[in-house]
């Protein structure tokens, strides 16, 4: 009987975005109804708020990897390899700056022409 009564709460409530204190609200209820002890209630209780936690977690496992999946398919780069991009166009910069200072002390100086 409890697992009937647990099961058509989950369905009734929602049990991915009911709070503890509607569970205990909701376990109450049916202790002043007679239909369940307060023990039973309690445990009821507890059960419901663990299994809405294991489903909250679930969920927002789910949506990290369809994000995740999302953000690959649009081809966009991470943070890490646009820093990495970033450095390596800042030393090619100073490479070039390099090479143009030198070609123009040598040209200046006759050597390079």
């Amino acid at each position: 009987m409890l697992e009937m009564i647990k099961k058509s709460l989950l369905a009734g409530l929602g049990a991915t975005v009911v709070t503890k204190k509607m569970i205990q609200d909701a376990a109450q209820s049916l202790v002043e109804q007679g239909k369940i002890t307060s023990q039973e209630a309690e445990k009821l209780a507890e059960d419901l708020v663990k299994s809405g936690e294991h489903q909250w977690d679930d969920i927002q496992e789910e949506m990290s990897e369809s994000l995740r999946k999302g953000l690959d398919n649009l081809d966009i780069s991470s943070k890490k390899e646009f820093q990495e991009l970033k450095n390596r166009v800042e030393n090619l910069e100073k490479r070039t700056t390099m090479l143009e200072t030198a070609q123009a002390q040598a040209k200046a100086t006759g050597h390079g022409n």
